[in-house]
């Protein structure tokens, strides 16, 4: 099977399987799927899924959010590990955003990565699925796969990033994101792994 095989079948399994990916994170807007994919780092979407409604509930705006003390969103958000870091970040970036964006999410990648706590990875999942931008964040799943299927050397996440973009139809980026996503949690987990029973390793 040659590469463009490979993807096409990887594409048409993914959509089989996945017509209709949901973004895992539960969230009401922009600013509250930033803070949940900030928190995320690290951490199962399903903790953080259980840990937001406590947050949300004291703070689900920027201008809520900054009346907290750096403390108090420690304490909530403890359960989704590097609290104190990410708890700093969640209030600095929240001051940053009535600062400079009158409480708005930005819809640009440079703005993004200038607030504390959001990297490329974070910042291309809001791109991608809060504003519509074609984008291709690569999370660990992503970047799992895309060496086990050999498209990709997995020497780092920059250019797993870069065959993800140079493979893939551009067209089909956001989907596919979810897909694979969906597919290494349920069928190719980095431990624990059948490739003869995976419905992709097993044919590629």
């Amino acid at each position: 099977m040659t590469k463009k095989e490979r993807v096409d079948f990887i594409i048409n399994k993914l959509e089989d399987l996945y017509p209709n990916p949901q973004i895992p994170l539960e969230h009401k807007d922009a600013y509250t799927m930033l803070i949940s994919v900030l928190l995320s780092s690290q951490c199962t979407d399903k903790r953080v899924n259980l840990t937001t409604p406590y947050l949300f509930e004291k703070a689900d705006t920027p201008k809520k959010m900054v009346k907290l003390e750096v403390e108090e969103i420690e304490d909530i958000i403890r359960p989704c590990g590097l609290a104190p870091a990410k708890a700093k970040a969640i209030h600095r970036l929240s001051e940053i955003l009535l600062e400079k964006h009158k409480g708005e999410v930005p819809n640009t990648f440079e703005e993004l990565e200038y607030l504390p706590g959001v990297g490329h990875k974070t910042a291309s999942v809001i791109m991608a699925q809060v504003f519509g931008v074609l984008a291709f964040p690569v999370d660990t799943h992503i970047h799992r796969l895309m060496q086990r299927w050999k498209l990709s050397n997995g020497r780092n996440v920059e250019q797993t990033e870069y065959d993800a973009k140079r493979l893939f139809p551009e067209k089909l980026w956001n989907k596919l994101h979810l897909q694979i996503i969906y597919f290494g949690r349920e069928y190719c987990p980095a431990r624990g792994h059948n490739e003869q029973t995976c419905p992709i390793c097993s044919k590629i």
